[in-house]
């Protein structure tokens, strides 16, 4: 397997970079998927017979894997390139549906959380962060806009995985008969996996096989380095992740993430039935159909996406730390309009989670290109790998203070829009401690950076490779 090593992925003189953006795309769009599991969470829950909190574990196990796996493999990853990494994601990925199809045949919920949640989630982690640092090399001269073009993939994910997860259940069960309030059976969540597992490998291998790393000594046409120094925050030293966790940035810039992700994760993993509780009359029913609310969580999924993108590019001229400012100081307002007038009219509903939600998707986007500014390119990957452990956290924090404040208030089909108060106000909290830390955030040291030998010594052991 000797195509999957780094030197095999070396771009040859005059490669056009922006041939690469499409194969990190190929990669985030599939994992994205994960942000398309409130589409049959409700199905999830009748078929266990289990409640929200004990379903949303799995999501939760999904996005820890994620943040340990992008921080143990970080410098796996940057070491072996992306090719191998993006390859490894993807056996990973598709053998965690496949073991998930498996635990929901045979009623066993914990072959699931082992299947989507550790096996599906080590692909996520490994997955996330492959093309990224490879991207940030690709365009020094814009690594927002780079970061953004990544990772707006795996908020797009759920763009696709949504309306074509619904069709897919409608499909398989042929109970499906377009009622209010159908809830998909089991056994149609089990073939979704199935089918999930082959659709996905293939795609995430077609990334794999066309991405490329530039060479050692290449940059842009007309690109100065020294120009980037002129911003604030910016630095053309470099860090190496192992000095990077020991700075007061590093954490700082971990809690503004932590705080960003809990608030935005909990109405992501809540998402379709959480629309449908906001407008529910008082006969029970909600004004929100199964179909309609599987169509929101796609507009959330291109509201995620588009922030990913226009965030992190707006970044570049606004500063990453300034654009932070804007995700948690504004987004604690959007979370108060929508726990206490929410409920009044399904427009602003909408309007007010698509815009927190494009918060959340460019905290995504930008942190990577944050990293490279305080602490430069040499090991921006492995920083960014262990920096996801705030993801991991916020994986658990999120849906678990979501779904125990809706159990305590109810069941499934009987929540309303004033059940979600407490949650919400909560996340209102989070969002201001974010704002705090980030605003603490001041250049690194220079006692953390790295001696030039040793800088050169990587570039020179790169170039031996090539």
């Amino acid at each position: 397997m000797s195509w999957l090593d780094r030197s095999r992925t070396i771009a040859p003189p005059g490669f056009n970079r922006w041939l690469i953006p499409p194969a990190a795309l190929a990669v985030h769009l599939c994992i994205g998927q994960a942000y398309a599991t409130s589409v049959y969470k409700n199905a999830l829950v009748a078929h266990f017979d289990v409640s929200l909190t004990e379903i949303g574990i799995i999501f939760s196990i999904a996005m820890v894997m994620l943040g340990l796996s992008a921080a143990v493999m970080g410098t796996w990853v940057d070491r072996n390139g992306p090719r191998m990494a993006m390859f490894t994601s993807a056996v990973f990925w598709s053998t965690g549906f496949l073991v998930g199809s498996l635990g929901i045949f045979t009623g066993q919920l914990w072959l699931v959380y082992l299947g989507y949640g550790v096996i599906g989630g080590i692909g996520l982690g490994i997955g996330y962060i492959s093309p990224v640092s490879t991207l940030i090399k690709w365009f020094p001269d814009r690594p927002g806009l780079a970061t953004g073009m990544a990772i707006m993939g795996f908020g797009g994910g759920a763009l696709i995985a949504s309306p074509v997860s619904t069709a897919l259940l409608q499909f398989y069960d042929p109970s499906f008969d377009g009622t209010p309030g159908w809830v998909a059976s089991g056994d149609a969540v089990g073939k979704l996996f199935l089918t999930l597992a082959v659709v996905y490998l293939a795609y995430m291998l077609f990334g794999a096989f066309t991405i490329k790393v530039p060479a050692a000594d290449w940059k842009p046409d007309g690109f100065d380095p020294s120009k980037l120094k002129a911003k604030a925050l910016v630095t053309t030293a470099n860090v190496s992740a192992k000095n990077a966790i020991k700075t007061r940035q590093f954490w700082l810039v971990w809690i503004a993430l932590f705080c960003n992700v809990t608030a935005g994760i909990g109405i992501l993993e809540q998402a379709s039935p959480m629309i449908q509780d906001f407008f529910r009359q008082p006969d029970g029913v909600s004004l929100v159909t199964a179909g309609v609310a599987a169509g929101f969580v796609g507009l959330l999924s291109i509201a995620n996406m588009g922030g990913r993108f226009v965030w992190s590019t707006t970044s570049d001229y606004l500063g990453r730390k300034n654009n932070y400012m804007l995700y948690l100081g504004v987004g604690a307002v959007l979370y108060v309009v929508l726990a206490l007038f929410g409920h009044s009219s399904t427009g602003l509903y909408v309007l007010l989670a698509a815009v927190i939600i494009s918060f959340y998707g460019g905290g995504f986007s930008t942190v990577p290109a944050y990293l490279r500014d305080l602490f430069g390119t040499f090991q921006v990957g492995a920083i960014h790998g262990r920096l996801l452990t705030a993801w991991s956290a916020a994986g658990i924090a999120g849906p678990l203070i979501v779904n125990a404040f809706l159990d305590a208030q109810g069941k499934p089909g009987e929540l309303t829009a004033e059940a979600y108060q407490p949650a919400l106000l909560t996340m209102v909290g989070l969002l201001v401690i974010g704002f705090i830390a980030n605003l603490m955030v001041k250049p690194v040291d220079s006692k953390y950076h790295e001696a030039p030998a040793r800088e050169a010594g990587e570039s020179a052991m790169a170039g031996k490779e090539a």
